[in-house]
C-alpha cells in the first residue's frame, strides 16, 4: 500500500479507467433520474438511515455528485437573495472586492463570510432559509451531526471565464508541493471531512455556466497530484459534464470530485450561487464565523419561529465543545462542556429572555 504520493503516481490512464464509469438508476432508489451519470434526487426525501446510506454510497463509491430538484422554496431564495445583492453592493461601495481561488480575478463578485453577515443583516430571512431540511439530510448523512456550516456567495458576470479544475479544502487548497507532504492516508481522509454543496439563486441554464463536474474522479486516490498536472486537466476538459439548474435546486458533492465553474457566456445573466462548504465536527471550518454574535441576532427570531428551530441551530451555532479552556469550562456531569448549541436550546426550552441567554452566551465562550 502506498504510504506517500508522488507526481510519478499520477497514471492518466489508471484515472480514465476509474472516471469511465455509468451510474445505474436502478443502484440508487431514492433517486428520480440520472442524467449525465449525476443522480438527480427529489427535493424532499425522508431523512432516515436507509437514505442517508444511498447518499453516502453516491458520494464515496458512486458519480460523487447529486442534484436535490426544488430543495429550496423559490421566494425563501429571493428573500435570501436580495440580501446577498445588499452585501454585495456594500462591498463595492467600501471599495471591496471579493477574490476567488480558481478564477481570474475580477470575474467574480465573492462574498466571504456571508454566513454571519446573512444572520447579522436579516437574521429572519437567515432562519427561513437554513431551516431546510435537505440540507440537514445530506450534511448528517456525509458528516453526521454537530457539522459546522460556512457559505460563501459566488455571482459569475456575464464574460467570466471558467474555473480551472480542482479539488476542494482542504488539500485541494494546497499547492502540489505542499499536498505531497502529506501521507497517503490522510489524501483519503481528506475528502470525508467537508462537503460542497451550491444553492442555485437563479435559473442556470448551460449558457450560463453552472458548474462542471467529472463523476467518479473522487474514487482516484492520487488525485489531490492529479489535478495540478495538464494531462488531467485536458481530460477534464474533454470529459466533465454540465446540468443546468434552475433556482432553488442545490447540488451537493464529495469535494476530492474535481469539479469548478463554468464559463458565462451569457451578456446579462448574473448566477449567484451560494456556495456551502460544510465541515465535520471532527475538522476545522474553512472561515471564521462570529457566531456569539449570530446568535445574539437569531435569538429572538428563535423564539418565535415557526419552522425547524434545530436546523438553524445546526447552521448557526457551535456544535462541538472543543477546543476550549477547560479551566474555566470544566466538563461537569458529561464528557465536555456545553457547546453553543446546547445553550441555545436550554435558553429556548427554558424561556429565557434575551439579556439570560446572552449571559449565559457569554459564560459559555468566554
Amino acid at each position: 500500500m502506498t504510504t506517500w504520493f508522488t507526481a510519478a503516481d499520477c497514471d492518466l490512464s489508471e484515472f480514465r479507467a476509474v472516471c469511465e464509469q455509468k451510474t445505474e438508476l436502478g443502484d440508487y432508489p431514492h433517486a428520480i433520474d440520472v442524467v449525465d451519470n449525476v443522480l438527480i434526487y427529489p427535493g424532499t426525501l425522508a431523512n432516515d438511515r436507509e437514505v442517508q446510506a444511498e447518499l453516502v454510497r453516491a458520494f464515496l463509491d458512486g458519480p460523487g455528485v447529486a442534484v436535490f430538484a426544488g430543495a429550496f422554496d423559490a421566494e425563501v431564495v429571493d428573500g435570501a437573495t436580495g440580501v446577498f445583492n445588499d452585501l454585495i453592493a456594500a462591498q463595492r461601495a467600501s471599495g471591496t472586492v471579493g477574490g476567488d481561488h480558481f478564477a481570474k480575478p475580477g470575474a467574480n463578485d465573492r462574498v466571504w463570510g456571508a454566513l454571519d453577515k446573512f444572520a447579522l443583516r436579516d437574521p429572519a430571512t437567515f432562519a427561513g432559509y437554513y431551516d431546510n431540511d435537505t440540507l440537514a439530510l445530506v450534511c448528517e448523512a456525509w458528516l453526521g451531526t454537530g457539522y459546522q456550516v460556512t457559505s460563501q456567495v459566488n455571482v459569475v458576470n456575464p464574460g467570466g471565464t471558467a474555473q480551472v479544475a480542482h479539488r476542494d479544502y482542504h488539500l485541494g487548497f494546497m499547492s502540489q508541493k505542499q499536498a505531497l507532504r502529506y501521507p497517503a492516508h490522510i489524501h483519503a481522509l481528506s475528502p470525508m471531512l467537508t462537503l460542497q454543496g451550491a444553492v442555485a439563486h437563479v435559473d442556470m441554464p448551460i449558457e450560463t455556466g453552472p458548474t462542471l463536474y467529472l463523476p467518479y474522479s473522487q474514487r482516484y486516490r492520487p488525485g489531490y497530484i492529479a489535478f495540478h498536472r495538464p494531462e488531467f486537466t485536458a481530460y477534464f476538459d474533454e470529459h466533465r459534464v454540465q446540468l443546468p439548474l434552475a433556482k432553488g435546486d442545490a447540488a451537493f458533492f464529495n469535494p476530492a470530485l474535481f469539479h469548478g465553474a463554468g464559463t458565462n457566456k451569457t451578456n446579462s445573466v448574473r448566477r449567484m450561487a451560494n456556495l456551502l462548504q460544510v465541515s465535520s465536527a471532527f475538522g476545522r471550518a474553512m472561515e471564521t464565523v462570529d457566531r456569539p454574535a449570530m446568535l445574539r441576532a437569531l435569538y429572538p427570531v428563535l423564539r418565535h419561529f415557526g419552522g425547524n428551530v434545530e436546523n438553524v441551530i445546526a447552521a448557526s451555532a457551535e456544535g462541538y465543545a472543543f477546543p476550549t479552556n477547560l479551566d474555566k469550562h470544566q466538563p461537569i456531569g458529561g464528557l465536555a462542556p456545553r457547546t453553543q448549541a446546547a445553550v441555545v436550546r436550554e435558553a429556548l426550552e427554558a424561556g429565557w429572555d434575551q439579556e439570560r441567554f446572552e449571559r449565559a452566551l457569554t459564560e459559555a465562550i468566554d
